[in-house]
C-alpha cells in the first residue's frame, strides 16, 4: 500500500501528481497484472526468450 502524505499548503493535485509518480515508479500496476491469472513458469520462460529475442534484433536493426 502506498502513502502519501499530503503538506497543509500541498493541492491536491499536486499530490495526485506524487501518488501517481509513485506508483509508476514502484511498477505496482505491472505486478497487478501479472498476477490477475496463473501462467506455467515454462510460459514465463519462453515469453522472456522471445522478448529478449526481438530486443536483439530490434537492437541490431538500429545498429545498421
Amino acid at each position: 500500500m502506498l502513502i502519501i502524505n499530503v503538506k497543509d499548503s500541498e493541492t491536491i493535485d499536486r499530490a495526485l501528481r506524487r501518488y501517481k509518480r509513485k506508483v509508476r515508479d514502484t511498477k505496482l500496476m505491472r505486478e497487478v497484472r501479472t498476477r490477475k491469472h496463473f501462467e506455467k513458469p515454462s510460459v514465463v520462460r519462453r515469453t522472456e526468450k522471445l522478448k529478449a529475442v526481438y530486443r536483439d534484433v530490434r537492437e541490431r536493426k538500429l545498429d545498421l
